[in-house]
């Protein structure tokens, strides 16, 4: 699997900016297969772990995280679905396929405590949501899905797996500016 997922990795450039001394970046940030490949083997039994949070000026964070999800399926019309409220998330599939719920009716709303370590490291403040009536989409490798801030989302369906890079756009740079994943950390 690590095989095919560097594969899919080939035809996804990740070149970053980084800040400067002035407002405007003057340098990029670098994140090579490798690094992406040694925090996907040291998932364990998390689904989802962040690359790198880079800032590219004017306050804005850009972090890179990976992702991992198996086996879901859901009966009914009813999803449970996560919203970021102050972040964008750009997936880029690497391989398996699922159904992907976005939008929708809200109800039972639940609010990740502001101290959780997802909330803090990998996607900002968030909720949990119950949706339905939400646009279904199939997602496979090499597709790409620009969720932005406020959108629920959440897989209906997942057949055996889904791997997917996340890039996620924090322009209150709720995310630790500077992170990198202690597997890859200098």
């Amino acid at each position: 699997m690590v095989s095919r997922i560097a594969a899919g990795l080939s035809a996804a450039a990740f070149a970053i900016f980084t800040p400067g001394v002035a407002a405007q970046p003057d340098n990029a940030t670098h994140i090579p297969t490798e690094e992406i490949l040694t925090v996907f083997q040291n998932l364990g039994e998390t689904i989802d772990q962040q690359i790198r949070v880079v800032d590219i000026g004017d306050d804005i964070n850009v972090a890179v995280g990976i992702l991992k999800r198996v086996n879901t399926r859901t009966e009914g019309e009813e999803v449970t679905a996560i919203v970021h409220h102050r972040v964008t998330e750009v997936y880029y599939v690497l391989e398996g396929s699922g159904i992907l719920v976005t939008g929708g009716d809200e109800s039972d709303a639940l609010e990740f405590p502001p101290d959780n370590s997802s909330v803090l490291i990998l996607i900002g403040p968030s909720g949990r949501r119950t949706v339905v009536n939400g646009q279904e989409q199939t997602v496979k490798p090499g597709d790409i899905v620009v969720i932005p801030a406020g959108v629920p989302h959440g897989f209906r369906h997942i057949q055996d797996q889904v791997t997917y890079l996340s890039v996620r756009v924090d322009p209150d740079q709720t995310l630790p500016t500077g992170y990198a994943h202690p597997s890859i950390a200098d």
